[in-house]
């Protein structure tokens, strides 16, 4: 039997990707350094709410998690035993997570457990920073006028 390469056709509607054009850069991964994947998938997971979309083992050794904020285009993705993407664990700052309501998007967190920073308003930017347990960096921000 022959293995074929998916086409959009076989993926189904919630989870397909719009197509990527000429021109176009789509960030749509970001590798972050984390010391116990299973610790920092349940962070991400339970206490963030961000959606699992792959947990696999896919050679001896190697581990990759992959997890997306709920409405993100973007997701995190947490790996062992890629050189290419190794990185001293907690050195990923700023990471910004874009929210239409930062109060209540904080006191979420909060109920979830997450020592979320009070907001901080910036000229009418609204920001309330975070840590995850290996101490990369989030911050909430909202802007108004995109609400």
């Amino acid at each position: 039997m022959t293995e074929t390469q998916p086409t959009q056709a076989d993926i189904p509607a919630e989870v397909a990707a719009p197509p990527v054009r000429p021109g176009m850069f789509l960030l749509e991964l970001v590798p972050l350094p984390v010391a116990d994947i299973d610790r920092a998938k349940d962070f991400y997971a339970d206490r963030l709410g961000f959606n699992l979309d792959v947990d696999v083992q896919p050679a001896e050794g190697v581990r990759v998690v992959q997890l997306t904020p709920p409405g993100s285009a973007c997701s995190i993705t947490l790996t062992e035993g890629i050189s290419s993407l190794d990185m001293p664990v907690g050195t990923l700052r700023g990471l910004h997570l874009v929210v239409s309501d930062i109060e209540a998007a904080r006191a979420t967190l909060v109920e979830r457990g997450v020592d979320v920073e009070p907001v901080e308003d910036l000229g009418g930017v609204y920001y309330a920073r975070f840590a995850d347990p290996d101490g990369n960096t989030w911050t909430l921000q909202h802007m108004p006028w995109r609400a």
